[in-house]
């Protein structure tokens, strides 16, 4: 694991790993007084919010899936499933024909409502809705299955019993449904947890188009570290900007652990 030095040190094109000059916490030093805020705090709460839509998305329509007739839940499995298997590239593609400034279907219909169109990839105010929105559309069909699966293998006899009792639709949701999800609840947000300064590359990246604009929104760690080594060519900086992700991660990963033997 040579490579945890390489925050450490200067490295230049043409040295070797072990010729370029170390310098310390210089690395760090730079990435704290300048960016670590603004990464880590874009990571962490669009990571949080993720979690809770996403929790909210795929629960109820796994409900709503348990309740529809067997020959309907397949149509609806892939459909929910579809944007799933999509890479964050194609969906730039979807989401750029929604919001391009002269041809996106959005701004069309605000035109056509008298309004005036939006620059929607210069103004960052606008992506703390659209990515949110845009991470629950692709992901939240997987995780519906899984609550689903859940669903489907609950004891039909304690429903038959509920409905002799007069239990209406949403007194068995409460009392018998969200009781027997809660371990899985608790396992997925628990993983979910330990993730938390990881962000979807592709998301952040991808979908933005990578507007500089944006940046004060949609810049997270794993953008940071692709653009510290591709803009800068400072592999010293984008270790740096790693490790403290990786360590950071590593504190979530221990501590949901020790939520979940709890």
């Amino acid at each position: 694991m040579y490579g945890i030095l390489l925050p450490f040190k200067y490295t230049r094109i043409g040295e070797s790993f072990w010729e370029s000059k170390w310098v310390g916490f210089e690395n760090f030093k730079y990435l704290f007084s300048n960016d670590a805020y603004r990464i880590t705090r874009n990571t962490v709460i669009f990571n949080i919010v993720f979690i809770i839509i996403g929790l909210i998305g795929a629960v109820g329509l796994a409900l709503m899936l348990f309740e529809l007739s067997a020959r309907f839940v397949k149509l609806y499995q892939t459909i929910l499933l579809f944007p799933y298997f999509l890479s964050w590239v194609v969906a730039s593609y979807v989401f750029l024909g929604l919001l391009d400034m002269n041809y996106g279907l959005l701004n069309k219909i605000i035109v056509s409502l008298g309004g005036e169109a939006i620059l929607w990839y210069n103004e960052p105010k606008y992506w703390i809705f659209i990515l949110p929105i845009a991470n629950l559309w692709k992901n939240v069909g997987y995780s519906t299955i899984i609550y689903y699966t859940v669903l489907i293998n609950i004891d039909h006899e304690l429903f038959e019993a509920a409905d002799i009792d007069g239990a209406s639709k949403i007194q068995k949701i409460m009392s018998i449904s969200l009781p027997m999800l809660k371990p899985m609840i608790t396992f997925i947000v628990l993983m979910s947890i330990g993730n938390m300064v990881k962000a979807d590359f592709g998301l952040f990246f991808h979908l933005t188009l990578d507007s500089k604009a944006l940046y004060p929104v949609t810049d997270v760690i794993d953008t940071y570290v692709y653009r510290a080594l591709r803009g800068l060519g400072d592999v010293g900086m984008s270790s740096a900007a790693g490790i403290y992700q990786a360590i950071v991660g590593f504190i979530l990963v221990l501590l949901s652990n020790a939520l979940v033997k709890k």
